[in-house]
């Protein structure tokens, strides 16, 4: 019989109620706790769901009420020192996009997680999407060709944010599909954007991903847009899937079109581009809320052992790519190598072996932090010295 694990939610604004209503639905789900700093929607997710508990005290859901697993929605800033707080106290932890504020961050909370034999997962909703595991099918199967560049916008009107601009707020879901699709890292990232509302932070960008075999990816992120849009198109050398997730039915349309050159010709005048169009179809998709699918998933890895989907080290690179753009951001535009460019404490990415490359037994730097079982009164005390009051915030990462 599968464990029914107990689980807490910190962050109650923006994304955390849905999360709580999710994990609440789960059989394999005892939702015990949902803290935020703020009384007031604690008070209202309590009308909701009276049998849950409450808090402002994030140390009294680690050490108070026996939950296993924590999962945190909260601004970006908070994610790392409540994610470190949660693994240290031996807790299961799951945290919304994007995983920490910077890649040396994510690499601390991956160690921190394989020495203590405990699940780390980003969340990276669409990933569950029916929608983008029907589109993988189909490129894994071949029906498109090979992939020539994908093409992302994902714009709105809002919602603004202060302490990360729209790259970091938006980007992350089409980074994600393009990384599960492509299934390779970019070797380059170039980033512009402008900052039309609050000085310094870029409200719109357009972000460019160069990766081998002359594959690109462009993502135009926005806050400052009247319509809302949510659109992915991938061109292969066959066919093209356009990717809709606002529309209401027949969120994926294949086209068969196609540009062809003439194999060979004696002449200019003989040379004549071939441009096929043919049929659009649009295949079935069974409609399943992805953030439930990744609600299960996380505790079907919890119960049986497993690597989550979307673990550590897929945060961590996507992590490393938003570093990317925001030192391309700072060089107006300029490439950026993903081998080459500092992650903000003047290390290189490169000397972070990629996913695969990294062990899952305890290295030599894990063993350098010495991290043995703490009692209940250490981790008390490790909390007090993170200053657990820090501001969660009502959390408008989730578009």
């Amino acid at each position: 019989m599968t464990k029914q694990i107990k689980v807490g939610v910190v962050g109650c604004g923006y994304w955390g109620p849905n999360l709580v209503r999710n994990f609440r639905a789960l059989p394999d789900c005892h939702l015990k706790m949902m803290c935020d700093t703020q009384e007031h929607r604690i008070a209202h997710l309590k009308t909701l769901y009276p049998e849950v508990q409450g808090s402002t005290d994030y140390a009294h859901m680690l050490n108070g009420v026996d939950v296993d697993a924590v999962v945190i929605a909260t601004a970006v800033k908070s994610h790392f020192p409540l994610a470190k707080a949660s693994l240290m106290a031996g807790k299961h932890t799951f945290i919304e996009k994007p995983m920490a504020g910077s890649s040396e961050h994510c690499e601390e909370l991956i160690e921190i997680a394989q020495q203590k034999g405990l699940v780390l997962m980003a969340a990276h909703t669409f990933l569950y999407s029916p929608v983008v595991q029907k589109i993988k099918e189909i490129v894994e199967q071949g029906d498109i060709g090979e992939i020539r560049y994908i093409c992302a916008r994902r714009l709105n009107l809002g919602l603004f944010q202060k302490d990360i601009n729209v790259a970091w707020d938006l980007a992350p879901h089409d980074i994600s599909i393009i990384q599960h699709i492509l299934g390779e890292q970019p070797t380059t990232v170039n980033c512009r954007g402008s900052a039309h509302i609050t000085p310094g932070v870029q409200d719109v960008t357009t972000m460019s991903l160069s990766y081998p075999r002359q594959r690109t990816a462009i993502i135009h992120s926005s806050w400052l847009d009247p319509r809302k849009v949510r659109e992915m198109t991938i061109v292969g050398s066959k066919r093209m899937i356009v990717y809709d997730d606002c529309a209401p039915l027949e969120k994926i349309r294949v086209y068969d079109s196609r540009v062809e050159r003439p194999p060979h010709y004696d002449t200019f005048a003989e040379f004549h581009y071939a441009y096929h169009y043919g049929d659009v179809y649009a295949p079935y998709i069974k409609q399943e809320e992805p953030l439930k699918t990744e609600c299960q998933h996380f505790l079907d890895c919890i119960n049986h052992g497993k690597t989550p989907l979307t673990d550590g080290r897929q945060g961590m690179e996507l992590v490393r790519i938003l570093e990317a753009s925001s030192e391309s951001l700072k060089l107006d535009g300029a490439p950026v190598h993903l081998a080459n460019h500092s992650n903000g404490n003047g290390s290189s990415p490169a000397s972070h072996p990629p996913a695969s490359a990294v062990p899952h037994a305890p290295t030599a730097k894990m063993t350098e932090l010495k991290m043995e079982k703490q009692s209940e009164n250490e981790t008390n005390s490790h909390l007090d010295n993170l200053n657990i009051k820090i501001k969660i915030g009502i959390n408008k990462n989730k578009s």
